[in-house]
C-alpha cells in the first residue's frame, strides 16, 4: 500500500485554495456516495425466458457496465393489470416495460406510459419507420410463423393451406389460444391475400369465414399459452405443426440433442414489441438513457445474436447476416440488395416482405368484441 505521508511536502499546511478545494471534492463525493447508496435501481420488466435471458446479456449487464447504474429485471406476463395498478396507487416499482404493440396502444391510451420526444431520440433515424410511437419506441421484430419438424414430414409445409390440410399432413397442430393471429392465419388458408386480410376481417362476413375455417379445424387443435410450449409439442411429436414465435424455434435448435425444427415464413405475422416508461417511473432521466441503448447497434446485434429476433436498428439488421454497414447511399438500397438473402431474422428484407403486418390499431378497436365471439365459437 502506498503511504501517503512518505509524499506530502514538507509545509505546514494547506493553502486557503487547496483547503477550498478539499471541502469542495470532498462535498462532491459524499454526494456521489449519497446518491449511489440511496438511488433505487432501474427496474425492467419484461416477458422472460430465452427472451430475458438474451436482454440481460446484450442490454441490461453492458448498460449498467457502461453508466454505473443498478439494473434489475423482472418477468411478468405482459398484462397492463399491474401496471395500471402501479401507476394509479402512485407507487411506480417499474420504469421501464416491454409490451406488445396492441397494449402499447391501449396504455398509451390510458395514460399508462410517459411520452416519447422523437427529437430527443439518439437513434430515431437508424430504426424501422414503426419503431416510433409516441409512448413507446420498438424493441424487436418478432414474427408469429409456421414451424414444424421436417423429420416427421414427407413434404415441407409451404404456407397457412398446408397447415389446414390434415388429409396430406395428418396430425394435431398447435396453435396460441385466442382470437389474435389466428383468424388472419385462417383466411390466408381460405385462399385470402395478406394484403386482404384485415379489410376483409373489417366485415361481418369476413369475421365468420374465418371462425368457420377455424372451427373445420378444432378436432386437431392443441392450444398452447407460453412461448416455450411449441417446441416441446413439436419435438414430442404431439403436433407435427405448430405456429410458434421465431425466437422460440430458433433457440430450441441450439440445444443439443434436440430435433431440428424449420419454419415456413411464406404469410408469417410479423409484430413489433415496444418500450415504454411508465408513468410516474422513479429513475426517467436514465430510463430514457436506456431506451438510446437499446436501439444502438451494437446492443441490438448483440441481442439478435443471442436469440434472433429482429433489430429495428437498420446496421444491426444489415449486419448481422452480411456484415455491412448502411452506405453512403443509404439504408434503402442495400436493403434491396439483402432481400434474397435467407435469413433467420423476421426484420431480413427476404422474410419482411414476405409477411403480414399486424394491425394493432384493428385489434385495437375490435379486439374484445372478436375475442368473445371466437370463444363462443371455439367451446
Amino acid at each position: 500500500m502506498m503511504r501517503i505521508a512518505s509524499l506530502a511536502p514538507p509545509v505546514a499546511g494547506p493553502s486557503p485554495l487547496t483547503a477550498r478545494r478539499a471541502v469542495a471534492l470532498f462535498v462532491a463525493a459524499s454526494s456521489m456516495f449519497t446518491w449511489q447508496a440511496h438511488a433505487s435501481p432501474l427496474t425492467i420488466a419484461n416477458f422472460g425466458g430465452a427472451n430475458g435471458k438474451a436482454q440481460a446479456e446484450a442490454f441490461q449487464k453492458p448498460f449498467s457496465q457502461r453508466h454505473g447504474v443498478q439494473v434489475l429485471a423482472v418477468e411478468y406476463t405482459g398484462d397492463l393489470a399491474p401496471i395500471r395498478a402501479m401507476v394509479k396507487s402512485g407507487r411506480v416499482e417499474w420504469d421501464v416495460a416491454e409490451v406488445e404493440s396492441a397494449d402499447l396502444q391501449a396504455g398509451c391510451e390510458a395514460g399508462l406510459f410517459e411520452k416519447i420526444d422523437r427529437a430527443s431520440l439518439a437513434n430515431a433515424t437508424q430504426i424501422l419507420p414503426r419503431s416510433v410511437h409516441a409512448c413507446g419506441v420498438g424493441a424487436f421484430v418478432w414474427s408469429t410463423v409456421l414451424a414444424y419438424d421436417p423429420a416427421k414430414l414427407k413434404d415441407a409445409p409451404k404456407g397457412w393451406a398446408d397447415f389446414w390440410n390434415v388429409d396430406k399432413y395428418p396430425g394435431k397442430r398447435g396453435m396460441r389460444a385466442g382470437a389474435r393471429y389466428n383468424l388472419e392465419f385462417a383466411l390466408m388458408a381460405d385462399g385470402v391475400k395478406r394484403d386482404e386480410v384485415y379489410s376483409t376481417l373489417s366485415t361481418n362476413a369476413g369475421i365468420e369465414r374465418a371462425i368457420r375455417k377455424l372451427r373445420a379445424l378444432r378436432p386437431h387443435i392443441v392450444w398452447w399459452d407460453a412461448g416455450s410450449q411449441p417446441p416441446k409439442l413439436l419435438a414430442s411429436g404431439e403436433v407435427v405443426m405448430s405456429t410458434a414465435f421465431n425466437g422460440r424455434i430458433a433457440v430450441a435448435n441450439r440445444n443439443d440433442g434436440a430435433p431440428r425444427l424449420d419454419i415456413a415464413w411464406n404469410d408469417a405475422i410479423c409484430e413489433l414489441d415496444y418500450w415504454v416508461i411508465l408513468k410516474g417511473a422513479r429513475n426517467i432521466e436514465t430510463a430514457r438513457r436506456y431506451l438510446d441503448f437499446v436501439t444502438s447497434e451494437e446492443p441490438q446485434l448483440a441481442f439478435s445474436r443471442e436469440i434472433p429476433y429482429g433489430p429495428t436498428n437498420y446496421n444491426a439488421i444489415l449486419k448481422y447476416d452480411s456484415g455491412r454497414r448502411v452506405p453512403a447511399g443509404g439504408a434503402h438500397q442495400a436493403l434491396i440488395d439483402l432481400s434474397m438473402m435467407s435469413s433467420d431474422l423476421p426484420s431480413a428484407p427476404g422474410n419482411f416482405r414476405k409477411s403480414l403486418a399486424f394491425d394493432t390499431d384493428f385489434w385495437t378497436r375490435n379486439g374484445a368484441a372478436i375475442e368473445k365471439r371466437f370463444n363462443e365459437a371455439m367451446r
